[in-house]
């Protein structure tokens, strides 16, 4: 006996992608440098040397991709716009050429019955904004302000759904504490000021893009994840504090409250990440625009954290009690399968912030499985995973949380940032020698689930 977990009427079932990891085009009509174009261009900072140059040829092969879209029945697609595409130098002059290829895409997605999601940044700065600062500036900010005015101009009488910002923490935390995205910068203050200035410039935006776009939604997108202590030990516990603090509530705090988690603060101020005064880089003004009300909130999520803390050894005192699954239940990225994760994370997020709206922007698993003799892609591992996270999703609706739509990261094979690509997310698998696309058997099962508005169980 079968039973089927369906959907609300009306869920939005799509599909997501970003700029540079599909566009290619990068020195094509205008368009400026940014800083992966930089970032990846220095031997070393990507797996396999290589860059987005060409990733996917989307700048070309858009309307083939969007009529693959469509076959494949999705009903909505997020995308984001390169600023350097738009304004070369970040600011100034508009490069128009850019301007209409979003214009063409956007015009090709509901001329096919499709609802675009724009994501305004998806990591890629332009250089010259760097150069002068980078997010570490608050002027960056106030282009960012100009850019939301482009193109919310431009595109805001057919687009009537905003995302400002794509994962705050990678484009702060990542790239300036870590160094591991673009610009590549190591420095835990800079970190700090960089996550300020980016969620003062979505919140700048959010107004922008509503004066431009009557009746829209406008959101942000945040990568969310449940987190726990890997043994109770105080050591562990705080560890989860600390990790579910700088990626969870360091974003949801300011969006939500207005303000900064107070704990989070003084540990940096105690790690020497910020002053003893604490936030001196906020003005008179900021928190109110950064805790402007959206329509929605977005979730990209993965997998969970486990915190382990490095002050303590697995020995006999201190039992490491919670593992996560063994290896063969790992994607090829190395990301635990806990599909529970999402359940967690939605209630949690919508329990604790009441979102309006929610909406998983990104969900998805990286497995090499590669056209067989008969060119089918038989990738049952990404089916399980698509199925057990929208069960886990349809759980969370059950018990009050109102998700609204579930975008399937992602539409196709493309570059994966410091992965190059050695990872593949796709549910459709890229020849990069010639661009060819062919849709895997996670497509169609996508489809089916999409045509039902459920899944079978």
């Amino acid at each position: 006996m079968t039973t089927r977990i369906s959907f609300p009427r009306g869920f939005l079932w799509g599909s997501a992608t970003s700029a540079y990891q599909i566009e290619g085009s990068v020195k094509r009509d205008g368009r400026g440098e940014s800083i992966w174009d930089r970032f990846s261009s220095f031997p070393g900072n990507i797996v396999d040397g290589s860059s987005g140059e060409v990733a996917c040829d989307h700048y070309r092969l858009w309307e083939s991709d969007l009529d693959l879209i469509r076959d494949l029945g999705h009903n909505a697609y997020r995308f984001s716009v390169a600023w350097p595409r738009i304004l070369p130098t970040g600011r100034g002059i508009v490069n128009t050429r850019g301007l209409d290829f979003y214009c063409r895409l956007v015009d090709g997605l509901l001329t096919r019955g499709i609802t675009p999601f724009v994501t305004l940044y998806h990591w890629d700065l332009p250089q010259a904004l760097q150069d002068v600062g980078g997010w570490a500036s608050r002027e960056t900010a106030y282009a960012f302000a100009e850019f939301a005015e482009v193109v919310g101009r431009s595109l805001g009488d057919r687009v009537k759904s905003w995302i400002t910002h794509n994962e705050p923490w990678c484009s702060s935390f990542v790239a300036h504490r870590m160094g591991s995205h673009a610009p590549g910068i190591r420095d835990a203050s800079v970190a700090r000021l960089a996550s300020h200035h980016i969620l003062l410039s979505h919140g700048l935006a959010v107004p922008i893009l509503r004066s431009h776009s009557a009746s829209c939604k406008v959101g942000i997108t945040l990568n969310l994840s449940s987190t726990i202590p890997a043994s109770p030990s105080p050591e562990d516990v705080d560890a989860a504090r600390r990790r579910d603090g700088d990626l969870n509530r360091w974003f949801l705090d300011p969006i939500f409250r207005g303000s900064y988690p107070a704990d989070l603060v003084m540990d940096a101020v105690r790690a020497g990440e910020l002053k003893v005064s604490g936030m001196d880089c906020i003005l008179d003004g900021d928190m109110r625009a950064i805790s402007t009300p959206t329509d929605f909130l977005g979730i990209n999520y993965y997998s969970r954290i486990v915190a382990r803390s490095d002050a303590i050894g697995e020995d006999e005192n201190h039992p490491r009690t919670v593992q996560v699954a063994p290896r063969s239940e790992w994607t090829d990225i190395g990301w635990e399968v806990y599909a529970d994760g999402m359940f967690e994370t939605l209630v949690r997020t919508y329990l604790e912030y009441r979102p309006s709206v929610l909406y998983v922007t990104e969900n998805g698993a990286s497995y090499s499985d590669s056209p067989g003799v008969d060119r089918r892609v038989v990738d049952s591992r990404r089916i399980a995973y698509l199925r057990s996270h929208l069960l886990s999703a349809a759980r969370a609706i059950e018990v009050g949380v109102p998700l609204a739509g579930y975008f399937a990261w992602s539409l196709l094979d493309n570059f994966e940032w410091v992965h190059g690509y050695t990872q593949r997310f796709g549910m459709c698998w890229t020849d990069y020698a010639t661009q060819e696309r062919i849709p895997k058997e996670s497509a169609y099962a996508y489809r089916r689930i999409i045509e039902e508005n459920g899944v079978v169980v």
